[in-house]
């Protein structure tokens, strides 16, 4: 079958915090009996601001009437700098395909919509946080490693 790629919007809420919530449990190797309730409820608020006021876009995969992957960037802006005097940025996130679905390219076309989303807008600087399964498929799109940048977890 032939696979649909679609922007998604304030109507596929539920089915993005539904996808949202599968792709922390995989990557965090988390079962059904840890509650994501908290997380669910923000990630709701999340995306009904940020497909309101274009701070985020999202892109969800349909192989018939099922649900065969999703991917989202969200835009924000830091203080311009030398190598990026606009300020605006863009995070790759939520990027999933269903185990079923894998080996057919759809993260890799997804990521060609949401990059695309991005240079829209003009944004110079794309990051993102790969899995150990995902990192093969970034750098294959051109993505590096940043070695400067450093996290102090609080």
């Amino acid at each position: 079958m032939e696979l649909v790629y679609r922007r998604a919007g304030a109507e596929d809420l539920d089915l993005l915090v539904k996808t949202r919530i599968e792709v922390l449990r995989a990557a965090n190797g988390l079962d059904d009996t840890v509650d994501m309730s908290a997380v669910e409820a923000q990630s709701r608020d999340y995306y009904r601001k940020a497909l309101s006021d274009g701070s985020h876009v999202a892109y969800l995969v349909f192989d018939g009437k099922e649900l065969a992957g999703a991917g989202g960037v969200s835009f924000y802006r830091l203080l311009p700098t030398y190598h990026n005097p606009t300020g605006e940025n863009a995070y790759i996130m939520n990027m999933y395909t269903r185990p079923a679905c894998r080996r057919r390219g759809i993260a890799y076309r997804t990521l060609d919509f949401l990059v695309a989303a991005a240079r829209e807008r003009g944004v110079s600087r794309i990051t993102l946080e790969a899995t150990r399964m995902g990192r093969p498929l970034y750098e294959k799109y051109g993505f590096v490693g940043l070695g400067d940048e450093m996290e102090l977890p609080l």
